[in-house]
């Protein structure tokens, strides 16, 4: 139990780092000394690396160790967001159709409180990283009331790029996000499928959008 919570831990912390761009993208990652950082011995730092794998947030190359995921191209970031909007309606309309009472509650829950409730008052990389958690945890649970294991897996893997970008994310724009959030939540809250896939276009419609500013010259 002491080593799981050992590697959970670190794995959050490592993974704050990569959402700080405290280990920016492409950098490469030395597991003696972030062993050495973090204070503890490097086999939980490869554990969390490995997990850190499977979300999508680095890379390991042969002979050449692990890698910060890079940031992803205009190009690959609309391929992306093409294919969230397919996988997440999906979500939304079968969490709509799918969820439990008590699923439902919670999806309406935190798509009320998430970002009033831990919004900072100044924009910055730990605010991001606030964001980027509350963010993910909903469309999270909008997966997992689906009811669908291989959807909710894909569906964590493509948010692991939109992760990396949170930095430039527009960050006066989380009360759009919130209430987009919470159309979504109300559909899913009323049993109401194509309610709930449209709220969820239109959301994914808007964020495509709000963080492409990035990209701008």
């Amino acid at each position: 139990m002491r080593r799981s919570v050992l590697s959970d831990g670190v794995h959050e912390s490592l993974k704050a780092l990569i959402l700080e761009h405290r280990l920016a993208p492409e950098a490469r990652l030395n597991i003696e000394a972030l062993a050495r950082d973090l204070r503890v011995s490097p086999t939980p730092v490869r554990e969390a690396l490995a997990r850190l794998e499977s979300e999508g947030l680095v890379r390991k190359r042969p002979l050449a160790g692990y890698t910060v995921s890079p940031l992803l191209t205009r190009d690959e970031f609309n391929d992306m967001f093409d294919m969230r909007i397919v996988l997440e309606g999906a979500s939304a309309r079968w969490a709509a159709i799918r969820a439990t009472a008590g699923l439902r509650a919670t999806i309406n829950i935190e798509a009320t409180i998430s970002y009033e409730a831990a919004a900072p008052d100044s924009e910055g990389p730990r605010s991001h990283a606030s964001f980027t958690a509350l963010d993910a945890r909903f469309h999270d649970r909008l997966a997992q009331a689906a009811g669908n294991p291989l959807l909710r897996d894909a569906i964590t893997r493509l948010h692991a790029h939109l992760h990396i970008h949170r930095l430039y994310f527009p960050y006066a724009e989380t009360a759009s996000t919130t209430d987009e959030h919470r159309q979504i939540a109300a559909a899913v809250q009323a049993a109401d499928p194509d309610r709930a896939e449209a709220a969820m276009h239109a959301h994914l419609a808007a964020a495509r959008t709000r963080h492409l500013q990035a990209f701008s010259p």
